[in-house]
């Protein structure tokens, strides 16, 4: 071998070990995990559904609406406002119709006539079976009522990555592809 080219790789390698006899770095981990993404193939997303109870609170009514007779027709204290506008509207149509003394007593007699079928409209009171009328009411309550309901809960997924098949359970539905993560890391053999 060149005595020239034996120094030269000598004088190459001294800084080198001198190098690795200073560096005092920290040792690598043992058993270091290497990580890298990839994507997957997804062969198909299956939705995975629960079935829940819960109670809820409703509003339930009878039919739309409960009809309730309202009692028979009492003696009526009337509508004043009605009888007040009546015997007005009455007087002045029977002042209208008289003459002297006649004139008078068709002015009260349309006052005492108007006032009663104003007492009468304005109390509402109609027909002649003795019943005011029918009245709306709501029969309506709240009730406890148990509900069923299919929730959903995420997706069974089966992907393919280099060749081999894996099934996972993912809260959404990944598409055509599924990213993946890769973990290689060295098996120790003493354990």
């Amino acid at each position: 071998m060149n005595p020239i080219r034996t120094a030269l790789t000598s004088l190459l390698m001294v800084p080198t070990l001198a190098f690795a006899q200073q560096y005092q770095g920290p040792e690598p981990p043992r058993n270091a995990e290497s990580v890298r993404y990839d994507y997957a193939q997804v062969l198909r997303a299956d939705p995975v559904y629960e079935r829940v109870v819960f109670n809820e609170t409703r509003e339930d009514c009878e039919g739309d609406a409960v009809y309730q007779r309202v009692g028979p027709r009492q003696a009526s204290t009337g509508s004043v406002g009605g009888t007040v506008i009546g015997a007005v509207v009455g007087g002045v149509l029977g002042n209208q119709v008289g003459k002297g003394d006649g004139r008078t007593a068709a002015t009260v007699g349309g006052a005492v006539i108007g006032g009663a079928i104003g007492n009468r409209a304005g109390s509402g009171i109609g027909g002649s079976n003795g019943y005011q009328g029918e009245e709306v009411r709501p029969g309506c309550r709240n009730v406890e009522v148990r509900r069923e309901e299919n929730q959903l809960i995420g997706y069974d997924v089966e992907y393919r990555y280099k060749g081999d098949v894996y099934m996972s359970r993912l809260d959404n539905d990944p598409g055509t592809q599924l990213q993946v993560r890769v973990a290689v890391s060295p098996v120790d053999e003493g354990q």
